[in-house]
């Protein structure tokens, strides 16, 4: 089973991988916002960590999820807002929830 602090290290661990935007905040924790004004990746550099996150997911633990379909994109509240909704988002993926 998955712990939501292994997923969210991962997620770090593969965004630091990534070109970040200039502006960015140098340190990445479970606040960091991937979408938006603020973001420390542009539209882009979100999908390379995607890309990143799906594959260290399974290489590194075993699980095979996409995190990026068409659900995902629709939600009113984005899995991509943050480091922490993106782990939680791949909690109840890999859990086999409804995200």
């Amino acid at each position: 089973m998955l712990e939501r602090q292994q997923v969210t290290d991962l997620v770090i661990s593969s965004l630091e991988d990534v070109p970040r935007r200039s502006d960015a905040h140098p340190f990445l924790d479970q606040d960091t916002r991937l979408i938006g004004s603020a973001a420390v990746v542009d539209s882009m550099g979100l999908v390379t960590a995607i890309v990143e996150i799906e594959q260290r997911l399974q290489e590194e633990l075993g699980v095979t999820v996409m995190l990026a379909d068409e659900q995902a994109w629709s939600q009113r509240n984005s899995p991509f807002r943050t480091v922490g909704s993106l782990a939680d988002h791949i909690l109840q993926l890999a859990a086999g929830k409804p995200a």
